[in-house]
């Protein structure tokens, strides 16, 4: 059978500092029409490189493809010159492709139906008139409304989710065989995910296009993809049909993907088992499998012989393994013991914190408004009510988990209520104090109760200093250690308990990768020795394997240390693995509140519900048994927010009384809150 796209035995290479970085090493794959196959892996693996080679788009130098074939079409594309007339006829011609991040991609000064038209003239010859109806065509095609407006528009007039889809049309334009999307819904909330991969299904099934999806998130894998490749190192380490690898995965790297991620079906107190370890080095890598020091199903004969070399499991079914690992035997590897454990001491924790009354966060209709101003003088002419009238109480020992699409108010309410903003209204007591206009000075002494851990740990870091500095700094600003020696001492003590070794404190954090850096991150917030910590977003920006290993330390140093945590997040499978009570903000309000279990087995907001239906699970099976809840629209803007509830232009039960009055927060269970007229 000819295939759309055929791959074979693809080499890329990096020279860095005089080094030798194997980024693609031999990889071979196809692409039918008018399929959507998958990759997958971690941050490094080769994914991307690996599209990027087929169109060359390798930067040259430092990078070069060294071998390998790609047919398309009948025609080998690496026999053409990276800048030739042929390649460029393919690259934005028959094959589109969708970057992750909109913003970098589209021309700042241009408008979105310029940058449109300019493929379409390029490639179709057609006419600036011509092409300016097409551009209007495709932006109607990717579901963006006032397309005869919108045409003229700047890219910085449109939402993260609407700049996507702008992507979308551009890479659809000249009606391509392929669209490789490379993460293009990563930096989305998990609604404006859902829309635009259903978007891409549909466009799919429309126009026989075939789609190569690009992600590090198996629930997208799950959901939409029909085949899958599994990259490691460099390497294809497993393939075979979506269904096939879910139910019966064969390479230990697949199985530890599959036990690193958490699931809305997942038994409450399922210890996540993270990958041990990190990547290698592709500078340096091993003669062995490059997934050696990491498995752990590895026996002797591992240690002895060549790296191992894709072979057929079953027809269609792929993997690159020594070890002959049956489904049955998966489960036995897993370390009971431990989950029975923390599964028992979880369960006691929740059991103590119903028990505790005693509340050490209680936030009473906090209000933090932004005010709009215009002309040379600045005036005021409007305000963002960024936090309407938010109240909510923590409990000591517990996680309230806060979710939301961005620009819902989540990390503002947490710097309003850290003080880092000064809030419009409302009350903040911690631990029985009223910290609402308590000055800076005696404001100071409680800021070390009340640390936060923040999304990005690479630049929340200081640059300039050591790690130990970074961490230390906190000891020394509160003056938490007498002398030298209990300094050093707090400081080795605060390494081990995130997993670290006290050797590596000299070192800067760009020697450290994004898990360790976050752990970093975590020790700076535990040096003062807190009651409380905000973590903002902490895990959202980090591989799925180290993802888990972070959620699994917050969570043994909460059991540990008895801390408390808001945490912050847009992943809601997260989020109900972690936390006891959830809370759901929409345009600056809270919606709906309630444990966990009630939340997520009864949501009674139609907002939540949409949010739920809209978070995949990793497991096809699932994905084929469950009814989803139709997106529409974006969040408004908080400058135009509708009339009387929030949510009512997007809601499907909205009524006229939705449109006219706004609903309160009112408890329709025990500690059950929902502001809906229909709930």
């Amino acid at each position: 059978m000819n295939h759309l796209l055929e791959v074979i035995n693809l080499k890329t290479e990096f020279s860095i500092d005089g080094t030798t970085v194997k980024a693609v090493d031999g990889v071979s794959y196809y692409v039918d029409e008018g399929e959507i196959v998958a990759f997958v892996g971690e941050s490094g693996c080769g994914k991307s490189v690996t599209q990027y080679s087929c169109l060359q788009l390798i930067p040259s130098p430092p990078g070069r493809i060294v071998d390998g074939e790609v047919w398309f079409e009948g025609a080998d594309l690496l026999k053409y010159a990276s800048n030739s007339e042929e390649m460029r006829s393919v690259r934005g011609g028959k094959i589109g492709i969708v970057f992750q991040e909109p913003m970098t991609s589209l021309n700042p000064v241009l408008t979105v139906g310029r940058q449109i038209s300019e493929s379409l003239m390029l490639h179709l010859n057609l006419t600036k008139a011509q092409a300016r109806e097409r551009a209007i065509e495709l932006i109607k095609m990717v579901g963006i409304p006032d397309a005869n407006q919108r045409v003229d528009d700047y890219p910085h007039q449109f939402s993260g989710g609407m700049r996507q889809r702008i992507m979308i049309a551009m890479a659809m334009a000249c009606n391509p065989k392929l669209l490789i999307a490379d993460e293009a819904t990563t930096a989305l909330d998990v609604t404006t995910q859902a829309q635009i991969l259903e978007m891409l299904r549909g466009i799919v099934k429309k126009t026989k296009t075939a789609l190569v999806l690009v992600t590090h998130n198996l629930g997208i894998v799950a959901r939409y993809a029909e085949r899958i490749y599994v990259m490691y190192a460099g390497e294809i380490v497993e393939s075979g049909t979506t269904k096939e690898i879910f139910a019966n995965p064969r390479h230990p790297y697949t199985i530890g993907l599959m036990k690193a991620v958490p699931r809305l079906d997942d038994p409450k107190d399922r210890r996540l088992v993270a990958i041990d370890g990190t990547p290698p080095n592709l500078a340096n890598k091993p003669a062995t499998c490059p997934f050696l020091p990491r498995c752990a199903y590895k026996t002797d004969a591992c240690f002895k012989a060549p790296a191992p070399k894709l072979r057929e499991i079953q027809p269609g079914h792929w993997a690159a393994c020594h070890v002959n690992i049956e489904h049955a035997a998966i489960g036995s590897r897993e370390p009971v013991a431990m989950v029975s454990e923390y599964a028992a001491s979880a369960e006691t924790r929740r059991t103590d914190i119903g028990a505790s009354r005693e509340t050490i966060l209680e936030v009473r209709d906090l209000k933090m408004y932004f005010p709009v101003t215009k002309g040379l003088l600045q005036r005021k002419v409007g305000e963002i009510k960024a936090v309407d009238g938010v109240s909510f109480q923590i409990r000591k020992g517990e996680t309230l988990g806060l979710v939301g699409e961005s620009g819902c108010g989540k990390t503002t309410v947490a710097r309003a209520l850290l003080r880092m903003y000064e809030p419009t209204a409302g009350r903040i007591i911690f631990r029985g104090t009223d910290i609402t206009r308590m000055s800076q000075a005696r404001l100071r002494p409680l800021r070390r109760n009340m640390p936060m851990v923040f999304q990005d740990p690479f630049s929340s870091l200081d640059p300039r200093q050591t790690v130990g500095d970074i961490v230390g700094e906190p000891l020394k600003v509160h003056r938490l250690a007498k002398t030298r020696q209990e300094y050093e001492s707090k400081l080795e003590e605060l390494f081990y308990l995130v997993g670290l070794n006290p050797s590596v404190r000299n070192r800067m954090p760009h020697e450290f990768s994004g898990g360790q850096r976050q752990r970093i991150g975590i020790a700076r917030a535990l040096a003062s020795d807190p009651s409380f910590i905000v973590c903002d977003e902490a895990i959202s920006a980090l591989d799925v394997s180290i993802q888990a290993q972070i959620i699994n330390l917050l969570e043994d140093l909460q059991e540990r240390l008895g801390l408390t945590y808001l945490f912050i997040a847009h992943d809601l499978s997260v989020v109900r693995h972690i936390s006891d009570r959830v809370a759901v903000m929409y345009l600056g309000k809270i919606v709906e509140i309630a444990d966990w279990k009630t939340l997520y087995e009864n949501p009674r907001h139609p907002y939540t519900q949409m949010l739920l239906s809209a978070v995949p699970i990793p497991d096809p099976f699932v994905e084929e048994k469950r009814e989803h809840i139709e997106i529409k629209g974006e969040v408004p803007s908080l400058l135009n927010k509708p009339r009387g509830c929030g949510f009512s232009n997007r809601c499907p039960l909205a009524s006229k009384e939705c449109g006219e009055v706004e609903p309160e927060l009112r408890m329709v269970g025990a500690g059950h809150g929902v502001a809906c007229f229909k709930a």
